[in-house]
């Protein structure tokens, strides 16, 4: 009879029976445990309709078997002690199945493994933001228990070179509850709470895995391959680096050695210790590259703010991120879903009067269009808009719960086919009459503004380039302008500003996204 299996939360390890001599003994004793890579525990969601990589560790040259949903699959340790193997193609079933990895001296058996729909969710601190400090989480916590939504979470780690492995100890699936909600991404958990309630009829379940560190740049979550291969990226984000990190160990001896004197005098010492640079590809080393190649549905990104100041930059480094995800993903051009940066005012506490009648240049409306140019060059790719539950006095709006359902509302229509509307009003066209400016829209049925209001946010400028703030009509699922200031008008531009005060929508309540129609240089464009 086989020696039974021990289930836990993580894989656990099953000695094969010492037959008969103490040398057999020593011989099973000096081979490496078959492991399975820690993004497969108890609990785990596997993507439906891809082949299924499983992979893991064991003593090189063994080979493992892993069985699951009726398939068997063998594989042998390379060099290193690491195996990989692939499962045809599965259905997706919410009903909780085993999975099982064997050697020659032990096996693994992970539970409750379920087949479904997984996703990424990445970015900086607006998506690191824990749901139990968004906004009036109680509720959606006390009711969050969901055995068709498992969450999984990427420790912290920077690295200056790739890493494949995690931590066993700190890394698990987990069931949707109460209890393990509160600290997971709330953009998330919502984005996954609305797409598992989609997918419930049709027996999917979801599964999330939260990989994001607060206030990162783009750059750190892409590949050095990625990043040398084109030479502008290598002279203007990786040749500054050194320099940089010079400056910050510099800097970093002298407040060590101000701090070791203050203590020595007795003295109070509250001067805070400089901040590390970061270093280019350090949590894609650390934090996706261990993720690879995890069968995926697609991934969902909220990220900009630390890229606003080089936005025209970003134009083609985001695309190029994906592009590197994607590429070494193998899984084809899976679907991305952005969310556009959330209204900021930079200078704070200062009126919406005020900022309303603002108009001028702004790094962070530059960064909304090169959010959304992204989606002329790549497909499966979409955008939140979000201009209508930002704080103009914090970076962190903690309304979390729209971003993660306009994030869902794209995943179905355009992932999943369903006939829903997933887009605020997007500009197509204007024409001019006089000093009278007339826009069309796509996504406008039901043209509306969400105050009940005149549409606001509008500004025009004649060939000087020079913009003023224009009065604005609904005349069915068209915005009507007018300027007394511009005699000729050339150029409309629509919330364009750090935090845009806008309020035009289509009859779903999605707000129009920022715009432009004009192509003059940007703040942040080199010329």
């Amino acid at each position: 009879m086989p020696s039974p299996i021990l289930s836990s939360r993580r894989p656990s390890l099953v000695l094969a029976p010492v037959a008969t001599a103490i040398a057999l003994a020593f011989a099973v004793a000096a081979r490496a445990e078959v492991k399975l890579h820690p993004l497969f525990t108890d609990h785990a969601v596997l993507q439906q309709g891809l082949p299924l990589p499983v992979w893991g560790t064991a003593d090189r040259g063994e080979k493992v078997t892993v069985e699951f949903a009726g398939q068997k699959k063998t594989a042998t340790a390379d060099t290193h002690g690491r195996w990989m193997l692939s499962l045809k193609p599965l259905k997706a079933t919410a009903i909780g199945a085993t999975l099982k990895a064997a050697g020659p001296a032990n096996a693994v058996e992970i539970s409750d493994i379920v087949v479904g729909e997984v996703w990424i969710c990445s970015g900086q601190s607006n998506m690191e933001w824990p749901l139990s400090r968004s906004a009036q989480p109680e509720a959606d916590i006390a009711a969050s228990a969901n055995p068709d939504l498992r969450l999984f979470t990427v420790v912290k780690r920077r690295s200056s070179v790739v890493k494949t492995d995690l931590d066993y100890a700190a890394h698990a699936w987990a069931v949707a509850s109460p209890s393990t909600v509160p600290s997971f991404s709330a953009v998330g958990y919502y984005f996954g709470r609305d797409l598992a309630a989609a997918l419930k009829a049709k027996g999917v379940p979801v599964g999330i895995i939260h990989t994001s560190w607060g206030g990162s740049p783009a750059e750190v979550w892409m590949s050095e391959e990625t990043l040398k291969s084109d030479h502008t990226y290598a002279r203007d984000i990786l040749g500054p680096y050194p320099i940089a990190l010079r400056r910050w160990k510099t800097s970093a001896d002298q407040w060590a050695a101000a701090k070791a004197e203050a203590a020595e005098k007795g003295e109070r010492f509250t001067q805070g210790s400089p901040g590390k640079p970061w270093e280019p590809s350090e949590l894609y080393n650390g934090m996706i590259a261990n993720l690879i190649p995890y069968g995926i549905k697609g991934a969902i990104w909220y990220q900009g703010e630390s890229n606003a100041g080089r936005a025209w930059q970003y134009r083609g480094l985001f695309a190029d991120m994906i592009r590197n995800w994607r590429r070494d993903w193998g899984q084809g051009d899976f679907h991305f879903y952005a969310v556009q940066l959330a209204p900021w005012d930079k200078n704070r506490k200062r009126d919406l009067a005020t900022i309303a009648a603002e108009v001028g240049d702004s790094d962070w409306a530059e960064l909304r269009e090169a959010q959304d140019s992204v989606g002329k060059v790549l497909r499966n790719y979409g955008v939140a808009v979000i201009t209508d539950v930002g704080d103009k006095d914090d970076i962190h709006p903690t309304k979390k719960q729209p971003v993660g359902a306009r994030l869902a509302r794209i995943a179905r229509a355009k992932a999943y086919g369903e006939k829903i509307e997933h887009s605020g009003p997007v500009f197509t066209a204007k024409s001019v009459r006089g000093r009278q400016v007339t826009l069309n829209f796509n996504h406008a049925a039901g043209l509306k503004t969400l105050d009940g209001g005149a549409p606001t946010g509008f500004s025009v400028a004649g060939a000087d380039q020079k913009f003023h703030a224009a009065t604005a009509e609904l005349r069915g699922s068209q915005v009507v302008l007018t300027c007394p200031d511009v005699d000729a008008p050339v150029a409309v531009r629509h919330g364009w500003n750090d935090h845009p005060v806008v309020n035009l929508a289509n009859g779903d309540g999605l707000p129009a996204s920022p715009f432009r129609t004009d192509s003059w240089a940007l703040t942040t464009q080199k010329i």
